[in-house]
């Protein structure tokens, strides 16, 4: 964070590094700073994870039974009995006036922690055990001497502690830093907005969150940080979506009821309501000199790929041209071959580019694409090699927006500023949507075009693995073709009864004898992989086992069986993206999932039951979040932005939608936030963003 405001008071300042507070020095600041704090203002942010209100602590003899106290005293003697159900940990604790029983149910973890000798405040609910006073599963701490007010001493923030630094060690420190907290932090807002938005003073804020009075102080502390975290991550959205608007030009390309119809008829079949209201913003935004900055959304198999085809026709039309690009060689490929089918005999020219492409062959294409020669250019990551010069690039497409950076999403637009379309079929809530990709417009195909065949999902036990064996040697018979996929390339000794890929091949090509069955991953050379997928499509591989590799873009209509080894290890976005490998033809499709059913992981049990379930990915992602939580489905870091410290975008979604819209706000009146009352707003955006969101303009 480094800096939060205005200019501090006494000797501390927010730039210091910690290493120069009280009780800090060398070798605790080297253990701060794994903790990622650093400054005086990472220590302010380093908030407590849970919080504590003890109150004033009564002599044992004064309890009385059914009332919540506090005692503070010696702990005499502790025993772990593991032999009872649950397993008790007791400790018998005395002051001068009497003896009380404390136990803990499945305590056996507080063997290190608490021993004779020790002095201990507890506090809980009173209760009687056999004539004997016992405070059950209590709250504690282990006290030091100079405890000479234990409740306010044990009151306040519980921190995230670390090997050689305690919660209470952490708390010491900061405590003369909340002395000087007037001076060192600086509001951001009026008193009039305050009052609007129901706000607390930003400097109240950090000295209730680590040492709050109440709990009402707490909630309000939260509430004002959490808001300010949430408007300075929209803000930096805000602003580089403005930037992008204000201060680049791209070619603003001409659509006429002519060109519509030229790219219509490259489509054997009509588009869908959803694509043509999708193609119809798309076309708004490209016939605007403002780049085109928009995510487009659509579950599997729902016809976005149709979608960014007449984008890309409609620039070609204006003699521009085009850079597709995708996460790997596999998709790549698939996009070249959907191109190629629909562009059968135009004069669009098009080529694509991997990293085996190499030599003579390469140079010719570079001084092609270079002069202009070349319309459409798919690609992977090489397309961001420094050699590739694009005469004039009107638009360029992303795949699996999610798996590239922001600042790859810009290495593509070196060549100009074209229009900017990227896709994703992995459905983003509207909370991520509104975070990771909050400086993007966002169109959405929510109906698959009709035609499509049902998909039926199957949580398959290890005693029913036969009976599902058998159903698909009779599809494969039918001419049908079967996806096997699994976790791992190769075999891990620690997790052996994951099947690898490899083992699982051999098995299968016993198993189904009659067909050929072949093997995909991520190692083989690109021309071996290119061949496998070519037999695939044309049919003559019946069964195809692969690890994730096939996770997107492979479109093989005749393939209505997707298998899953190992279904409970696999992530529940990462299971629909799967299954959407199936059901691209009219004919009914089955996907198995392969785990055992008495699994005690209860998060992937909750997984497999949504996949049987639901087949719509909108609110697979939605179940998805909330099981997980946004910092483990999408990296905030690759996409410019810094974690969240204190606010989460599931459990405050009013307050992000309420910073987002007075970030936004802020934005169309000050965007270099040059006025006197933004001054803090602007020093804090620039610490805490750097140049990440590449906000240069504004610092």
């Amino acid at each position: 964070m480094g800096e939060l405001g205005a200019k501090p008071s006494g000797d501390i300042k927010l730039s210091m590094p910690v290493q120069f507070l009280k009780g800090v020095g060398p070798a605790r600041a080297e253990i701060f700073a794994k903790l990622g704090v650093v400054t005086v203002g990472d220590l302010l942010e380093y908030f407590p994870r849970d919080w504590v209100f003890a109150p004033e602590p009564k002599k044992i003899g004064q309890l009385e039974i059914g009332e919540t106290a506090a005692i503070v005293g010696l702990v005499e003697s502790t025993d772990f009995k593991n032999y009872h159900r649950p397993a008790i940990f007791e400790a018998m604790v005395s002051d001068e006036t009497g003896i009380c029983r404390i136990i803990w149910f499945n305590g056996g973890y507080l063997r290190d922690q608490l021993r004779p000798g020790q002095a201990v405040m507890a506090w809980g609910k009173v209760g009687e055990y056999k004539h004997q006073l016992q405070l059950t599963n209590p709250k504690f701490r282990v006290m030091e001497k100079e405890a000479s007010k234990p409740a306010e001493y044990f009151s306040g923030g519980v921190y995230p502690a670390s090997g050689g630094l305690s919660s209470m060690q952490i708390k010491k420190i900061i405590r003369p830093v909340l002395d000087n907290i007037g001076g060192l932090v600086g509001e951001f807002y009026e008193d009039e907005f305050l009052k609007k938005m129901e706000l607390i003073k930003r400097k109240d804020a950090f000295g209730w969150i680590h040492l709050p009075a109440d709990e009402g102080k707490l909630g309000k502390a939260k509430r004002r940080l959490k808001f300010d975290e949430l408007f300075l991550m929209q803000l930096g959205l805000a602003l580089r979506r403005h930037r992008h608007s204000e201060f680049a030009s791209a070619v603003a390309m001409k659509s006429s009821e002519e060109i519509d119809r030229r790219i219509r008829k490259r489509f054997p079949f009509l588009l869908t309501e959803d694509q043509d209201k999708t193609i119809a913003e798309i076309v708004a935004d490209m016939q605007r000199a403002i780049p085109m900055n928009r995510l487009l959304q659509g579950d599997v198999g729902s016809g976005k790929t149709v979608v960014a085809l007449y984008a890309t026709l409609l620039a070609v039309a204006n003699k521009t041209q085009v850079a597709i690009m995708a996460p790997t060689e596999i998709l790549a490929n698939q996009h070249f071959i959907s191109i190629e089918r629909y562009l059968r005999n135009s004069d669009v020219k098009r080529v694509m580019i991997t990293g085996g492409l190499t030599g003579k062959d390469r140079n010719e294409i570079l001084k092609d694409i270079k002069a202009g020669g070349i319309d459409i250019v798919v690609g992977t990551v090489a397309l961001l090699e420094k050699d590739i010069e694009f005469k004039k690039l009107g638009l360029v497409v992303i795949d699996e927006q999610h798996k590239f950076g922001v600042h790859q999403r810009a290495e593509l637009r070196k060549a100009g500023t074209p229009h900017c379309l990227v896709m994703t079929a992995t459905p983003i809530p509207r909370t991520l949507a509104m975070t990771v990709f909050g400086d993007l417009d966002v169109s959405i195909i929510k109906h698959s075009p009709p035609g499509r065949g049902a998909v039926v999902t199957r949580w398959v036990s290890p005693d029913d693995r036969a009976k599902a064996y058998e159903f698909i040697r009779e599809r494969l018979r039918a001419g049908k073709q079967a996806y096997f996929v699994y976790p791992r390339i190769t075999g891990i000794e620690e997790e052996g009864d994951i099947k690898a890929a490899t083992d699982g091949w051999r098995e299968l090509s016993k198993v189904f004898g009659e067909f050929k069955v072949e093997l995909l991953h991520g190692r083989l050379s690109s021309e071996k992989k290119k061949e496998v997928m070519a037999e695939f499509r044309r049919g003559k591989i019946k069964a195809l086992v692969a690890t994730v590799v096939i996770e997107v873009g492979v479109d093989i209509p005749n393939a209505t069986i997707m298998v899953i080894e190992g279904a409970d290890r696999f992530g529940l976005a990462q299971l629909h993206q799967l299954r959407g490998r199936i059901g691209r033809g009219t004919d009914k499709s089955f996907c198995f999932l392969f785990a055992d059913k008495e699994t005690e992981n209860e998060v992937a049990k909750s997984r497999l039951e949504m996949m049987e379930r639901s087949n719509d990915g909108f609110e697979i992602a939605e179940h998805d979040l909330k099981l997980r939580g946004p910092g483990e489905l999408f990296s905030t870091r690759q996409h410019g932005l810094p974690d969240l410290k204190i606010a989460n975008i599931i459990d405050d979604y009013d307050l992000l939608v309420m910073a987002r819209r007075c970030a936004f706000e802020l934005v169309t009146q000050d965007a270099l936030l040059t006025g006197p009352t933004h001054k803090n707003i602007r020093q804090a955006l620039i610490t805490k963003f750097g140049d990440s969101l590449g906000l240069a303009d504004v610092a």
